[in-house]
């Protein structure tokens, strides 16, 4: 069976989030697929980090990229042969029109929940296009339980076409001196409104006899301000050969969200045994269970401040969550995957 695929989310460098899913899923199919062919579709020429072609791999660049998923992918999808027999899209938007099935990936409906923290195009966009997408989609992966009830919610699809696949972490290798000589706790993501790095600040700097800095790790996203504050130190976007040593060497990882699609530097510190601090809120409990700590609703400074003083009392056997995060691989994600792909 030949597969379509849109792969744009993972051809791009720096990655985060969708990035790594999508680049991470691509790689898994490569690699475990024996059976069936696929025909890559991107905007531009594959980086040198994606699959190399090969007999039942190949790609199909497609030109000019403006408003690709509404006209230039649908356009190639009923003109050019050979055409797929099904499409999977490694992000949410499909293709506007489809002469054959679509599977989409949804990783969150952070803009349906939270539409303030977004800019006015890209809510307009987000709602709309992913809209259509469901709609068209012959079946969805979302990326955690609350995900798909977030999906089934919002927009009415059957549950039974949804199927709910955990992406994996990436083992990480700790080499390198740590960041900063003293004792820090740390967050990681994109710097957002509704990552509620704020209230975290504002907790953090509340701890009066607290001898650690705070550091601040990941690219500034929608409408967010850093905010200069003693002891808290912003590092930017770490690449993925620094996070080993800069997630080991924490006291803790916080991640304080208001809403998390999944959070996979949550079991990435899991992996390194280092505990962590998450919101009691959407997908971080199916991640994390009771191997960390919480920070219960309603998720603002004085909860947080109680979350840190919790983490710092390190009561939780952190071999248990070292198990527990050696349960997602990107592997089992890919399977599950194909396991609906083979049923077309």
């Amino acid at each position: 069976m030949l597969i379509g695929v849109d792969a744009n989310e993972a051809n791009v460098n720096d990655r985060v989030g969708s990035n790594e899913f999508a680049y991470q899923i691509l790689w898994q199919l490569y690699r475990q697929d024996k059976k069936n062919q696929y025909l890559i579709y991107l905007k531009t020429k594959p980086l040198k980090t994606l699959p190399k072609s090969r007999i039942g791999w190949e790609y199909r660049i497609l030109t000019p990229t403006i408003f690709y998923t509404q006209w230039r992918l649908p356009l190639s999808l009923y003109l050019d042969q050979p055409r797929p027999k099904i499409f999977l899209t490694l992000g949410h938007y499909a293709p506007r029109f489809s002469p054959i099935p679509t599977l989409i990936c949804i990783m969150d409906l952070a803009f349906l929940k939270f539409p303030q923290t977004f800019k006015f195009l890209d809510l307009w966009q987000l709602k709309n296009w992913t809209a259509y997408s469901v709609r068209r989609a012959s079946h969805i992966f979302s990326i955690s339980q609350a995900t798909k009830q977030d999906i089934i919610n919002y927009y009415q699809f059957k549950s039974n076409q949804i199927t709910v696949v955990y992406p994996g972490i990436n083992r990480l290798t700790v080499t390198g001196s740590k960041p900063i000589k003293n004792k820090y706790l740390l967050y990681i993501g994109t710097l957002q409104p509704r990552k509620n790095i704020d209230a975290l600040i504002a907790a953090f700097n509340s701890i009066k006899s607290l001898n650690y800095y705070l550091l601040i790790a990941g690219k500034v996203g929608w409408k967010y301000q850093i905010k200069s504050a003693p002891q808290v130190k912003y590092l930017g976007y770490v690449a993925e050969e620094k996070l080993g040593v800069l997630i080991k060497n924490s006291s803790g990882l916080i991640l304080p969200s208001l809403y998390e699609g999944f959070g996979i530097p949550v079991l990435q510190a899991m992996s390194l045994g280092v505990p962590v601090l998450v919101s009691r809120n959407s997908s971080l409990p199916e991640i994390v269970g009771n191997c960390g700590y919480y920070i219960e609703p309603p998720f603002d400074a004085d909860a947080i401040r109680t979350g840190i003083i919790k983490l710092l009392s390190g009561k939780i056997n952190q071999r248990l969550a070292q198990i527990r995060a050696q349960e997602f691989s990107w592997s089992k994600s890919a399977a599950k995957i194909l396991e609906v792909i083979n049923d077309y």
